[in-house]
């Protein structure tokens, strides 16, 4: 599920903040724009997933015409918080052939990662 909300980026000496007006407690930083940005769809995300989780209905999004920033800039954040749903891990059996379980070992390749590389690669298709 995309959530899109208006933030508002403050700069203060080598780092910057971030605000979301619309959601109370909603903000994070960094040092510079790329990884406060970063930092505010992670923050986002985990905000709007906490609030998903306790049955909250959360606030709409402003209209960002209408958020004026007096001290840095307004800009658009978005988060899916499918990819931070349900990451419990849970554990699978699979059948694969002797040979390719052996070369695979022998060159240290991570069963786990690989499985969910494919997996996500094949839903994303």
């Amino acid at each position: 599920m995309l959530f899109v909300y208006p933030a508002i980026f403050h700069k203060e000496a080598d780092s910057f903040w971030v605000e979301f007006p619309d959601l109370e407690g909603c903000h994070t930083y960094g040092t510079s724009v790329a990884e406060t940005m970063k930092a505010a769809q992670e923050a986002l995300c985990a905000y709007l997933l906490t609030l998903l989780e306790q049955d909250s209905v959360p606030a709409p999004p402003s209209d960002i015409s209408l958020i004026h920033a007096d001290n840095g800039f307004t800009s658009l954040v978005s988060c899916d918080i499918n990819q931070y749903k349900d990451t419990k891990a849970v554990k699978k059996t699979l059948t694969i052939p002797s040979w390719l379980n052996e070369r695979a070992i022998s060159m240290g390749i991570n069963f786990s990662q690989v499985l969910q590389e494919a997996l996500l690669s094949k839903i994303q298709a």
